[in-house]
């Protein structure tokens, strides 16, 4: 059992590492002059899978890697995670989402000075539903997370890996590349708080040139959707087999 504050520590590291393997990737598709510009979503989706597993690998047997509030929140809600805890996960995994983001920037800025699109900067720090519909936007946010993390517990609580949790946090890669592969197309997708709601606030503060609105309007829905889908995903998964 690692101390709280290695943990923490590890959750830190993890979503940063997720944002900037992840959001990396979006950026080296959509901004203006990167060599994997117009690279196509297949580059995005293998983005995020690795995002989600080196994470995994990394920390999956000393935080259990949430890296992600919408996990966290639904294992205390099903009491499987202690309430104390879930403050100081949350905020360093918005910390490490902000400094991941940041390291994206800093690493693209050429890129984003001659990226003019303003929606193309946007998505590379959080999402946006293509259709502009907030009503889609939580559906999809919603569907996806729920698949996510119920899958995810699945993978890690099944009798099939038991004997090798290395094994499962592999297939956790490959869960989250076929979730963007298969349901990115409306949203982005987010599928997490923080790794959308850090990198917005992050967007609206940096002077970015072109970088046009945050659309804080749309911003509550891949907060609220994805919670409220961990939630409902760890009940069901407790209820049914736990």
């Amino acid at each position: 059992m690692y101390s709280l504050s290695v943990r923490l520590a590890a959750e830190f590291i993890g979503t940063a590492f997720m944002v900037i393997l992840g959001n990396g990737s979006v950026a080296n598709v959509d901004l203006k002059g990167t060599k994997g510009n117009s690279g196509g979503w297949m580059i995005i989706a293998i983005g995020y899978g690795c995002g989600v597993m080196i994470p995994a690998l990394l920390f999956g047997s000393i935080s259990g890697n949430h890296i992600n509030p919408a996990f966290t929140l639904g294992l205390a809600f099903s009491g499987l995670f202690p309430w104390s805890e879930v403050l100081p996960y949350i905020l360093v995994q918005m910390i490490g989402a902000i400094v991941g983001q940041s390291v994206v920037v800093a690493m693209y800025k050429p890129h984003y000075d001659i990226t003019e699109d303003p929606e193309h900067i946007l998505g590379t720090f959080c999402t946006i539903d293509a259709t502009t519909s907030k009503l889609n936007g939580f559906i999809s946010e919603y569907v996806g997370t729920f698949i996510l993390v119920f899958s995810a517990l699945g993978i890690t609580k099944a009798p099939f890996f038991k004997d090798n949790l290395g094994t499962a946090h592999l297939a956790l890669g490959f869960l989250v590349m076929t979730l963007v592969a298969s349901l990115g197309g409306p949203t982005g997708p987010a599928l997490n708080p923080a790794r959308d709601l850090g990198p917005r606030i992050l967007h609206s503060l940096l002077p970015l040139k072109h970088k046009g609105s945050s659309q804080w309007d749309y911003g509550w829905v891949p907060v609220v959707a994805p919670i409220v889908a961990g939630i409902c995903a760890i009940a069901v998964y407790k209820g049914i087999f736990l």
